[in-house]
């Protein structure tokens, strides 16, 4: 039987899955159309960029161990226990995402191009971390593929979103997703088209700096929030 935590978290996560399948609002429909039309006047060696850095990305999560870094977390732990962790851990990544954002932001274009593939380092290795806390061996592909959808469900359209969550959802009951391959040409397009407006004020020297500090900082909180309530569903529901 549930505790009253895990009561009041699993209501959060079905609070959050129910908030998923809702359509964008009329102000994030709007700055899709202003992302479209910025997107057409960036040089082509930024989203040239953008792409090898998210392939890439991919490609290491799926092959290598470059995101594993051992956790300590006993297996009797209970679920509060393992999310206070995660929150710290989210903590401390936001903040290093924070300072690189700033950092980078203030360098103009050049450094704001090195700034996507810094902050999508961060972000898997949050991932990776969050997987191994909720008790799951990352090393094995299929958690990894699993890794990727969760991150794909937090950048990505109203209309990918849903079909994304329903894979998530299902993840345990449907072996055949693990061994898809996976889609990297998709996941980059949903998460340039979630992140590029965001990021590509950041290229604006000096102003860049408090947008990259401010879009990193969010890109984490909503990649964590996403991680943690998928989880929660895998685990509780």
């Amino acid at each position: 039987m549930a505790n009253a935590y895990e009561q009041q978290v699993l209501a959060e996560a079905l609070r959050f899955q129910k908030s998923m399948t809702r359509k964008s609002s009329i102000i994030q429909r709007s700055s899709k159309k202003l992302q479209n039309k910025v997107n057409d006047k960036i040089p082509d060696k930024v989203h040239q960029a953008v792409t090898e850095s998210i392939k890439r990305m991919i490609e290491l999560s799926l092959t290598s161990s470059q995101y594993i870094h051992p956790v300590e977390i006993s297996q009797s732990n209970n679920l509060q226990d393992r999310e206070l962790l995660i929150k710290k851990r989210l903590k401390q990544y936001k903040r290093t995402a924070m300072l690189e954002g700033a950092g980078t932001g203030a360098g103009g274009i050049l450094l704001g191009m090195a700034d996507f593939p810094m902050l999508l380092s961060i972000k898997m290795k949050f991932l990776f971390d969050v997987g191994q806390l909720y008790g799951f061996d990352v090393r094995k592909h299929e958690e990894r593929v699993y890794l990727l959808h969760v991150f794909l469900l937090a950048f990505s359209s109203d209309q990918k979103r849903k079909e994304v969550l329903h894979t998530v959802l299902n993840w345990d009951n449907n072996e055949e997703q693990w061994m898809k391959q996976v889609d990297w040409k998709t996941l980059q397009q949903e998460y340039r088209d979630t992140i590029d407006l965001a990021k590509m004020l950041q290229l604006i020297p000096g102003f860049g700096a408090v947008v990259g500090a401010w879009a990193n900082g969010r890109f984490l909180d909503q990649l964590g929030e996403t991680a943690m309530n998928i989880y929660r569903l895998r685990m509780l529901s």
